[in-house]
């Protein structure tokens, strides 16, 4: 009992992870048809700008406190180069789906190299809370607290964009320019900024995947951010592209399936499990969770 309580404990806190990560995706994809290669490079320099801001930070400022910070900037960070992104990149590529494939992979490669460029191939070690390497009793297991963390931080960012979307005004002109772009512009509203809001807060949510996903691994690397994208990919095609439900209950499906089956079978077959669970749901039911093409 207290191992399958630890594995769907782990498991859940690795979906939570994967869906912070594969939010912003879905929510650009879904709103703008935008489909975001360089969604990777947006991870990793928020995971940098974050080990950076601890560093920098006074050693003798209470971990947690550095970490919150780190959060905060990572997120504005991402927010900024997703708004640059949308601006000079993908804005004069609306409807041009190959050639805004071809310039958002190309950035990611630039991101990379970029990366080792200034840091090094090398992985930096990060600094982790005391509390988040720690473990908390529970059915009888010592479950690591991180995890936790991961799954209040998703909970709190599926409200958010949800609420977002379905509550405020802003949601409102984002899906009514996604279904009648030149109506709503008709009305005097500026969807083209309303569109770059929506690209900065899905840079933001890949930022604080950046520094989240540096914890879990415990240290920062050029490549981390594509490594992550592949899952975020995996999780957005399952949960159904633009689905933010749909993803969320892909995520955690990812999740347990990865970590019951590093456990039950071998380590390393949990990526494997990830993969034929993403062509069986092409298979069987190819419009994926949420009901559209996948």
């Amino acid at each position: 009992m207290s191992d399958l309580a630890l594995l769907l404990v782990t498991g859940l806190g690795l979906g939570a992870l994967y869906f912070i990560a594969a939010s912003g995706l879905s929510l650009i994809y879904g709103l703008m048809g935008v489909l975001n290669f360089a969604h990777g490079a947006f991870m990793t320099a928020g995971a940098y700008a974050g080990w950076i801001t601890m560093d920098a930070l006074p050693a003798d400022w209470p971990t947690v406190s550095r970490l919150l910070l780190a959060l905060l900037v990572a997120a504005a960070v991402g927010a900024v180069i997703g708004l640059v992104v949308e601006v000079v990149l993908i804005r004069p590529l609306y409807r041009r789906h190959i050639q805004q494939v071809l310039v958002t992979v190309g950035l990611s490669l630039a991101g990379v190299a970029a990366a080792q460029g200034i840091w090094g191939a090398d992985p930096r070690p990060v600094e982790k809370p005391a509390w988040m390497s720690a473990t908390s009793d529970l059915l009888g297991a010592r479950l690591p607290n991180d995890r936790l963390v991961y799954v209040v931080v998703a909970v709190t960012l599926f409200a958010a964009l949800m609420a977002l979307l379905h509550l405020t005004r802003l949601g409102l002109v984002i899906r009514a320019g996604v279904e009648n772009r030149t109506m709503v512009e008709a009305l005097g509203i500026n969807v083209r900024r309303t569109f770059t809001v929506v690209f900065a807060i899905g840079g933001a949510a890949a930022g604080l995947a950046g520094v989240l996903y540096a914890q879990y691994v415990g240290a920062v690397s050029p490549a981390q951010g594509g490594s992550l994208l592949i899952f975020a990919f995996i999780v957005v095609v399952i949960g159904g592209m633009g689905s933010l439900p749909g993803t969320a209950v892909a995520a955690v499906v990812v999740g347990l399936v990865q970590q019951l089956a590093n456990y039950y079978a071998a380590s390393g077959v949990g990526d494997l499990s990830v993969v034929l669970l993403l062509a069986l749901v092409l298979l069987l039911r190819p419009t994926s969770l949420k009901g559209a093409p996948a």
